[in-house]
């Protein structure tokens, strides 16, 4: 049966932009603010300002795998266009941790937060809230969901500006000052706390490669895809280094009652109940609108390794016929994400960072292989643009990448041999190269 098998070019800047602000997801500071504090001991400031500094190399190096390969794939289609197929596939297989498992994330950040502040919602409830409705949001088209989410965006923001208003207030009350070094710099300062402090932190920041997934779906990629990327990454971290920042003042200790729902605590400090019901409501649609972004990128990268029959082309590359979404890859990232029912806070986190820091990691490589050293790029601003920042970038995220828990290397390494395996049943023993669809055989999905 025939099915389309290509996407349709509607999207432009702002829409972009705030479906990977949607994805990061602001309000994520507050849900993950207990185990960073504790983490880095109160150092969240500058764990947060490291991991910015990653992601600014990161993003540059995805601006420039969009001009060379304008189409949907993000990393694994970098990597396999510009250094081979079977890497590139080894690297979608590892980003799947990231785009499959990270709906599964929200739904533990948030479910947690929601739990703590209304007992009388059982945990599972909260998971169930995050996973069911943006499937079907999702399942009815990518216009309903940017348009959606453009709402739901400027609610959060309007929460969070609230917060940071009555942050300034209490501390301007309390100590009469709202300026200190304490959250970025002590005497005591130990590098490796703040070091697996960055490699949390990067979660936050999980999202702004998304944008890349949608490029079939947007008007002139080659631009809009590059400034969406960095505004992404520097909106959400502006707004991480600030409320954290006027949290950790806030609550100076990094101890709380739970740790999973420390950011919990500082906005009842902050704001009493009533702000605790205004918080409640914002962080449910932000997370909503998170959830929605989350499982949009996982299906849409999805069915490109299924439209390049690195998957089972039948479930993962369909489209269904009426709604011109895939309505299977949905259905699967929602059945993974029930998953959120037996992890806390730092596991699941820690676990999707390793497919993330990977797939950064080699997407920096991608512009060395494919720029410098299969483009012969090798002039004075050629080697600063197309091999140092690259290079620096790479280094930053496998550096992070090492300061991942052991937990998390060892389900990573576990999910990486799955993937040689089924590398190696597709490639025939790497006798032949893994199927892959041609750049311009594409048909759109609609909404």
């Amino acid at each position: 049966m025939e099915n389309n098998q290509s996407l349709n070019r509607t999207l432009t800047l702002v829409p972009i932009t705030l479906f990977g602000i949607a994805y990061m997801t602001p309000a994520v500071v507050f849900t993950t603010f207990g185990v960073l504090s504790e983490t880095t001991r109160g150092l969240i400031v500058s764990a947060y300002l490291i991991t910015i500094i990653a992601m600014l190399f990161t993003a540059y190096s995805y601006s420039q795998m969009i001009k060379a390969f304008p189409v949907a794939g993000s990393a694994y289609t970098y990597t396999r266009k510009a250094i081979g197929s079977h890497l590139g596939f080894m690297i979608g297989w590892v980003l799947l941790l990231d785009y499959v498992f990270l709906p599964m994330a929200i739904c533990v950040l948030t479910a947690y937060t929601l739990s703590a502040a209304i007992p009388a919602i059982p945990f599972w409830l909260s998971v169930l809230i995050f996973i069911i409705p943006p499937m079907v949001i999702n399942i009815l088209g990518i216009k309903l969901a940017t348009k959606l989410n453009f709402w739901l965006m400027m609610l959060q923001f309007l929460v969070i500006g609230i917060f940071i208003v009555l942050s300034v207030k209490r501390l301007m009350t309390g100590t009469g000052s709202f300026v200190s070094i304490a959250p970025l710099f002590t005497s005591h300062i130990s590098l490796s706390f703040l070091f697996s402090g960055a490699a949390i932190a990067a979660y936050s920041f999980l999202g702004f490669d998304s944008i890349s997934t949608l490029t079939e779906e947007t008007i002139q990629p080659e631009k809009t895809i590059p400034k969406a990327t960095y505004l992404a990454v520097l909106i959400c971290g502006g707004i991480f280094v600030v409320v954290s920042y006027l949290a950790q003042l806030v609550h100076p200790s990094f101890h709380f009652k739970d740790v999973n729902s420390g950011g919990f605590e500082v906005i009842r400090m902050v704001g009493g109940d009533l702000f605790v019901s205004i918080f409640i409501a914002g962080l449910i649609v932000s997370s909503f609108a998170s959830a929605v972004a989350a499982q949009a990128s996982a299906a849409r990268l999805l069915f490109v390794m299924g439209r390049d029959s690195v998957l089972p082309k039948k479930i993962f590359g369909y489209i269904h016929p009426k709604y011109k979404t895939p309505v299977f890859n949905l259905l699967i990232i929602g059945l993974v994400s029930l998953v959120a029912l037996k992890l806390d806070v730092a596991s699941s986190t820690s676990f999707i960072n390793f497919g993330a820091f990977t797939a950064f990691g080699f997407v920096n490589i991608s512009v060395i292989a494919h720029y410098f050293v299969k483009g012969n790029r090798r002039s004075p601003r050629d080697i600063l643009f197309y091999l140092m920042i690259p290079l620096i970038g790479a280094a930053f995220n496998f550096w992070l990448w090492s300061n991942l828990d052991k937990h998390a290397l060892i389900l990573g390494s576990i999910w990486s041999a799955l993937g040689i395996i089924h590398l190696l049943f597709i490639t025939k023993f790497f006798r032949k190269q893994p199927p892959e669809l041609g750049l311009g055989d594409s048909e759109n999905f609609a909404s």
